[in-house]
């Protein structure tokens, strides 16, 4: 008989193949016997030297986690502090409606390459409505749950973003070496054609703008400062009047306003580089005083219920504006100017288009629209001066008076 390696004492026959034991201390800190098995000696051998070099290293978990439970502690301990609300609730949504139902059961370090390929045929033929119960929640049923299914499948972005979801979840748990490789990353998945986003010309946005200032729409200074400083909805949304100085006719851009689970947020924005000052052209200024009227008004009709929140754009009451509210008054305000309807966040490609058209310096346009790379706003590079930026903003706002 061949003389046993040094610890292999801890091999030994089980069943239809071998098995070892290997002492390790798991993260909570207590000492427990791990047993591995294979159809060989060899293969077992190979575990067993595994396990014992993960022992060495630091803490082993004493039972390998599913899928559904990993998922838990992921977001709890990795993308809740280290992700913006609105994306953490968004991963959150991503495991419960399109992940875990399928693959959740599973224990991570036996999730296939096949697995994720073929969950992910099943999310592009799936009728969502029916797979989510969205029907059967309603009062009065009208498609699925009465027997007409709607098809209400998933779009290609929506399968991107959940094989995201995952690919991210399963990054995690090689770091954590759960696993050895990471599955969803050897799926190819396409990424989806951009949808091409309306937006207006120039004309269109001055015509916007005058019908909401003919109307004194409580909202015009909101569209001035969207439409001549690509702000974001929850930028604006977000923006107080202790980051506006009329005097030396600046604004930071440090806050925005988001909706996470039910409740508003008032955060700051994602990058520094948001934060630096942008010069406010007179079409901004006098919007901007214009809305200081309005409030005043609103805030002596509602008196004791004021409430003093600080924020350029409030309710009647004070209050911040939901996001959704702002999206119906603005979608309301467009078919009243008689322009074409566009999405809230298509006024920053306008802003963009516009910036373009006034021969603005690509890194002038970057500045103005705030974005972290020059490649999200035109493949080249080049260095401006504040001074330049101050005199694109001056040009655009002297397109719409």
């Amino acid at each position: 008989m061949a003389k046993r390696g040094n610890g292999e004492g801890s091999i030994y026959p089980y069943r239809n193949g071998y098995a070892a034991h290997v002492w390790i201390v798991t993260p909570e800190g207590r000492r427990v016997r791990r047993v591995v098995y294979g159809k060989t000696r060899d293969v077992v051998h190979e575990k067993w030297l595994a396990l014992h070099d993960r022992a060495r290293r630091g803490a082993v978990p004493s039972r390998t986690p599913r899928l559904s439970e990993f998922a838990e502690g992921w977001l709890r301990d990795v993308v809740k502090p280290n992700l913006a609300p609105s994306t953490s609730s968004n991963y959150e949504l991503f495991l419960r409606h399109y992940i875990q139902p399928d693959l959740g059961a599973k224990r991570i370090d036996r999730l296939s390459v096949r697995d994720v390929r073929v969950w992910l045929n099943d999310l592009r033929d799936r009728c969502q409505c029916c797979a989510q119960g969205k029907d059967r929640a309603r009062e009065q049923p009208r498609c699925c749950a009465a027997g007409r299914c709607c098809k209400q499948v998933a779009s290609e972005w929506t399968v991107h973003q959940a094989w995201t979801v995952l690919r991210s979840l399963l990054s995690e748990a090689m770091r954590e070496e759960l696993v050895t490789r990471n599955v969803a990353g050897l799926v190819r998945v396409p990424v989806p054609r951009a949808r091409k986003r309306d937006h207006w010309t120039v004309e269109e946005a001055r015509r916007f703008l005058e019908s909401a200032r003919a109307h004194d729409d409580p909202l015009y200074a909101g569209y001035v400062l969207m439409l001549i400083l690509g702000l974001r909805r929850g930028e604006l949304l977000g923006l107080a009047w202790d980051d506006i100085e009329l005097p030396s006719r600046e604004a930071r851009i440090s806050w925005q306003l988001q909706r996470v689970n039910g409740e508003l947020v008032r955060r700051k924005t994602k990058t520094h580089s948001s934060e630096a000052p942008l010069p406010l052209p007179d079409i901004c200024i006098e919007g901007l005083k214009q809305r200081r009227h309005t409030e005043n008004r609103l805030r002596l009709a509602a008196g004791e219920a004021w409430a003093n929140t600080g924020l350029v754009l409030t309710t009647r009451f004070g209050d911040p504006i939901d996001p959704r509210n702002f999206q119906r008054a603005f979608r309301s305000s467009v078919r009243r100017a008689g322009v074409p309807v566009i999405p809230v966040h298509s006024t920053r490609r306008t802003c963009a288009s516009l910036l373009v058209a006034l021969d603005v310096h690509p890194r002038v346009a970057m500045a103005i629209l705030r974005h972290s790379k020059i490649a999200v706003t035109m493949d080249i590079y080049s260095q401006v001066s504040s001074t330049s930026t101050r005199e694109a903003l001056k040009k655009l706002g002297e397109a719409f008076q």
